[in-house]
C-alpha cells in the first residue's frame, strides 16, 4: 500500500518523502510545481536510491486525482499542498481560500470515495492567532487568526473535526508546524521559493550570498528581548521525521483525531537568527529595520511535550545546524 504526498515536491513534502523512502515505504507524489520544480524529484531519488510514482496535477482537479487513486493502492494521504506565504495571503485572500480550503475538500471527498481514511494534515501555529501566552500547548485557544493563510488552516482543521464527528472510522492527525527552516544535509534539496522569498531563512541566505542586497527586519518595537519578532524555528528534517512518527501512530492505534505541535520549544528572535547565521557560516548579513508587517505577531513558540509523550518525537537539530544546512544548500544551488 502506498502513501500519497500531495505537494510532495515542495519544501516539507520533499524532505518527508526522503524520510519515508529511507524507511522502505512506498510513496506516490502529486504536485503542480506552482511552488516547486521538477529537479527536486530527481534529487529525492539521488539521495535515497529509491524510485516512486509521480503525477503532475493540481490536487483540485478531481478527475485527475481520481485517476491517481484508480491506478494506485493508496492507504494514507499526507497533505502538503497549499499556498503558504502569510504576506501574500493578505494580498490574495481569494486565491488562498480557493486553493487551500477547496483543495482539501476535494481531496478528502476523493479519499472517502476510495475508502482511504488515514489523513495527515500540514497545519500551522498560525491557527493560534496572537497567543494568550507562550509556550503554546495544543489546548491553547485557537482562532483570532491574523491573516488569511492562518484562517485557511483553521478552517481545514474545523472541517476535519466535523468529518471525524460524522464518521469516526477516519484516522486523522493534524500537525501544527512552527517555523520550518534548514535543508537536507546533502545540499540537494532545500527551501527554494519562486521569486522573492517570504520567509526569513531563505532571505538571509540570499543576502549572505549576494543574490539580494539587504534583509528587512520587520519591526523592532515588539515586547520581546530585543524588540524583534520571536519564533520557534525547527529544522525541516526534524519536522519530516515528525510526519513519519504521526503516520506510524495512525497505523498502530487506528481511529482517532490527534493534534500535535511540532516545534523545538525554544523561541529565537529575528536578530538571534541573523547573528547565529553569521557565527555559524562566517558570512555577513546586511539588514535594516523596517515597519511591522500586517498579520505578524510578537512571539510564538511551542510546548512540544505532547508530541514527545505520544509520538516519541523530539526535535534534535539546533539553530546552528539550521543555519549551516541552509547555507550549504544555497552554495550547492549556486555551483550548479
Amino acid at each position: 500500500m502506498a502513501i500519497l504526498l500531495t505537494g510532495g515536491a515542495g519544501y516539507i513534502g520533499s524532505h518527508t518523502a526522503i524520510e519515508l523512502l529511507n524507511k522502505g515505504r512506498e510513496i506516490v507524489i502529486i504536485d503542480d510545481f506552482s511552488n516547486s520544480n521538477e529537479k527536486v524529484l530527481e534529487n529525492i531519488k539521488k539521495i535515497t536510491n529509491k524510485d516512486f510514482k509521480f503525477y503532475q496535477i493540481d490536487y483540485k482537479d478531481r478527475e485527475q486525482l481520481e485517476k491517481v487513486f484508480e491506478e494506485n493502492k493508496i492507504d494514507s494521504v499526507i497533505n502538503f499542498a497549499g499556498f503558504k506565504a502569510v504576506g501574500e495571503s493578505v494580498q490574495k485572500p481569494l486565491e488562498y481560500y480557493f486553493n487551500n480550503v477547496s483543495g482539501a475538500i476535494i481531496l478528502l471527498d476523493t479519499m472517502r470515495k476510495y475508502d482511504c481514511k488515514k489523513f495527515i494534515f500540514s497545519s500551522s501555529a498560525t491557527v493560534y492567532g496572537n497567543p494568550e501566552r507562550v509556550p503554546i500547548t495544543e489546548n491553547s485557544r485557537v482562532g483570532g487568526t491574523t491573516n488569511p493563510y492562518g484562517t485557511t488552516k483553521l478552517m481545514i482543521e474545523k472541517i476535519l473535526e466535523d468529518l471525524y464527528k460524522s464518521d469516526n472510522t477516519w484516522d486523522i492527525c493534524v500537525l501544527r508546524y512552527f517555523n520550518p527552516v534548514g535543508s537536507h544535509e546533502s545540499g540537494l534539496i532545500g527551501e527554494e521559493p519562486k521569486g522573492i522569498p517570504n520567509n526569513l531563512m531563505p532571505y538571509i541566505v540570499r543576502v549572505a550570498s549576494g543574490e539580494l542586497e539587504q534583509l528587512s527586519v520587520f519591526g523592532n518595537d515588539y515586547e520581546t528581548p530585543d524588540g524583534t519578532g520571536v519564533r520557534d524555528y525547527i529544522h525541516v528534517v526534524d519536522l519530516s521525521i515528525g510526519h513519519v512518527k504521526a503516520l506510524e501512530k495512525l497505523e498502530k492505534e487506528g481511529q482517532g483525531l490527534y493534534i500535535y505541535n511540532l516545534g523545538t520549544g525554544t523561541g529565537y528572535s529575528v536578530l538571534d537568527m541573523v547573528h547565529t547565521f553569521e557565527k555559524a557560516t562566517g558570512q555577513k548579513v546586511n539588514y535594516k529595520i523596517a515597519p511591522r508587517r500586517p498579520g505578524d505577531i510578537a512571539a510564538c513558540y511551542a510546548d512540544p511535550t505532547k508530541a514527545k509523550e505520544e509520538l516519541g518525537w523530539v526535535a534534535e537539530k539546533n539553530l546552528e545546524d539550521m543555519c549551516k544546512d541552509s547555507w550549504n544548500y544555497i552554495q550547492t544551488v549556486q555551483r550548479r
